[in-house]
């Protein structure tokens, strides 16, 4: 007998079959057997028909826009104020331990993310599992192909997303079977997964993109939202540089794909991050430097904005509260240092406020690069991935300083900054703190700050100096180790599933 109500735990924890978190029985939900799940003989199918996957499709590209809190918003939060780049912001108690690392398994922001993760995954597996299977003649080989690659794309990116702020985690790539009496048994393991291996998870991740870049859709210029070759290109060079085993020669392989596809830096960096003041819409979207972005127009608005700062197209929306992530005095005397204007000017504005948690109100910094309900949020771009051609220069087998400084030149020269002088380009130490210092004044706000300490084991040495050197800071209630680089796994995931191990530290 078919079990008509499922533990709600079970659901809500993993995920692994696409169905809403709720006890009541056959609920309606996107994916119910209602909606796309019984054919015209009355046979129950995942999808009936070629319009149903491709609905399923536009679901996925829909996570981009609509719910942006785990991969935008709590991404921001853990890379720039869990790094040097920004301050909480706001005095929320489940906000500042991002600041002070004093980060617990109940944190509700981690939970949250980690339930919103494998709901995508989910997603993406309910596609890829079933699209081969429906009965359409109208739905050639070769469309199943791409549609499925776009998922694996999908997969891989919510994957790697993961696998760095967790480290071990379960890697599912499958649908759960139904729960029934005579089944429990068999199925049990698909509802509550023992943790994968880091290596393992970028193994699944490295075969999704492998994968994918035969059959997924190539570049478009005029249309950036899609998981493209492209898309896998990037993903696999940020792979390749951040997996335990790193691979350099494939990071600069793929750095040199993306080129090859049209990419590159545009001339103008505000471009990328500007407003039309006289249309109050984005000042471009796009762009050639822009690799995969969600993009927001009239009635379709970005809602973050008014969580980091103002929207600007509707100046006094939500402005009445303090801001996450606002930008730390250590990066704002980076830029000064640096006499880097043009970059400054697009990533922190000042205004006046009700409230000064970190600096005086009538003149309160503000992360910039999301400044508008229209602009385009830009989850990779070109600049990024050469960046990081520039660090498998450096940090590669086959060495080669001076490719790396030409590549670093480029962005600075971008930014209106001179080019870096002979002392540094000749030493390979030096060209590491040079490369950081470009990442972090070119990709801040980008989501990319923890990251980059991380991958260069750098988490103590800068973490645990920089609040000696602001004063702005929060103290630091637990000093950053090696346990720091991974987050804690939610305390309420690991009291669901026993198979679940914390991480070192917590």
């Amino acid at each position: 007998m078919k079990l008509k109500y499922i533990y709600q735990g079970l659901a809500c924890s993993f995920l692994l079959i696409a169905a809403s978190c709720s006890l009541v029985k056959d609920p309606l939900d996107t994916y119910s057997d209602v909606t796309e799940g019984v054919n015209e003989e009355g046979a129950q199918v995942v999808f009936k028909d070629k319009a149903a996957v491709q609905s399923h499709l536009t679901t996925l590209y829909n996570q981009m826009r609509d719910r942006q809190e785990h991969w935008y918003l709590d991404l921001l939060l853990i890379a720039e104020s869990h790094s040097d780049n920004a301050y909480a912001g706001t005095t929320g108690a489940e906000v500042v331990p991002f600041e002070t690392n004093s980060i617990e398994g109940s944190n509700s922001v981690i939970n949250r993310d980690w339930n919103r993760y494998m709901e995508d995954v989910a997603r993406a597996n309910r596609l890829i599992n079933n699209v081969d299977s429906v009965v359409d003649n109208s739905f050639s080989p070769a469309e199943r192909e791409q549609i499925k690659s776009q998922g694996k794309i999908f997969r891989a990116m919510v994957l790697f997303d993961m696998v760095r702020l967790w480290g071990d985690i379960p890697v599912i790539t499958k649908e759960a079977g139904d729960i029934t009496s005579e089944t429990i048994g068999e199925v049990y393991d698909d509802y509550f997964p023992a943790q994968n291996t880091e290596e393992e998870a970028y193994k699944q991740i490295e075969k999704d993109l492998t994968e994918a870049l035969v059959s997924a859709p190539e570049n478009n210029a005029a249309n950036k939202t899609l998981f493209t070759k492209s898309v896998a290109r990037t993903l696999l060079a940020k792979v390749y540089a951040e997996k335990p085993i790193r691979d350099y020669g494939k990071v600069v392989q793929y750095a040199d794909e993306l080129a090859a596809d049209g990419f590159d830096l545009v001339a103008d960096f505000s471009d990328l991050f500007g407003m039309n003041a006289a249309t109050t819409d984005a000042k471009a979207r796009n762009t050639q430097e822009s690799i995969l972005e969600a993009q927001f127009v009239s009635g379709n608005g970005n809602w973050v904005t008014w969580m980091l700062g103002r929207d600007l197209t509707n100046y006094n929306n939500n402005f009445t509260w303090a801001k996450w992530i606002t930008p730390s005095r250590s990066l704002i005397k980076a830029f000064q240092d640096e006499g880097d204007q043009e970059r400054f000017a697009e990533s922190i504005v000042y205004y006046q406020t009700t409230w000064s948690n970190y600096y005086p109100s009538n003149n309160y910094p503000f992360m910039y690069k999301t400044r508008s309900a229209f602009n385009s949020i830009i989850k990779y771009r070109y600049a990024d991935v050469l960046l990081l051609k520039a660090e498998a220069l450096i940090m590669g087998p086959n060495a080669n300083l001076s490719a790396a400084a030409e590549i670093i030149d480029r962005v600075r020269e971008r930014a209106g900054l001179a080019k870096l002088p002979n002392a540094v380009r000749s030493n390979k130490d030096a060209m590491v703190t040079a490369l950081l210092k470009e990442r972090r004044l070119e990709l801040a706000f980008e989501g990319q700050r923890w990251f980059d300490l991380v991958r260069l084991n750098k988490v103590e040495e800068v973490m645990n100096a920089v609040y000696a050197k602001d004063t702005g800071r929060r103290p630091l209630t637990y000093p950053f180790n090696q346990t720091s680089y991974r987050l804690p796994i939610p305390q309420a995931v690991i009291d669901q599933n026993p198979k679940l191990i914390q991480n070192p530290g917590y």
